[in-house]
């Protein structure tokens, strides 16, 4: 993995997963339920962290690593809104919207996993 003159912050993955982060916090910023906010908001925030900590160590067996951890962090969010949206924490509609991005950077790291294990 050569990560010249790249950085973490021009992953398409990071970039969306903070999109996604940031939605979720404006979703949640006034659920009562705190613990089930504060692991949400663990979740989601486990996406970009896990792509940027993967990328940062600078080889192909770490970066996969932390990519499938991230991968896994988006699979958590999509389990938790199923229940939320059970527990009319969020709405039909916010559900979809935030289902729909976190299948999107799922797919996104996983196309980045299958890049970097074909090399």
């Amino acid at each position: 993995m050569s990560n010249k003159g790249k950085r973490f912050e021009d992953i398409i993955a990071w970039q969306k997963s903070q999109l996604l982060a940031r939605n979720i916090y404006k979703l949640f910023r006034n659920c009562k339920d705190y613990s089930f906010r504060d692991q949400i908001y663990r979740a989601v925030i486990s996406i970009s962290n896990n792509i940027a900590e993967g990328y940062e160590k600078g080889t192909n067996k770490d970066y996969t690593k932390f990519l499938f951890i991230a991968k896994g962090s988006c699979g958590e969010v999509r389990s938790m809104i199923y229940l939320a949206k059970d527990l009319k924490y969020i709405s039909e509609k916010n559900f979809y919207i935030i289902y729909e991005q976190s299948v999107e950077v799922s797919k996104i790291i996983y196309g980045i996993i299958k890049y970097i294990n074909k090399k």
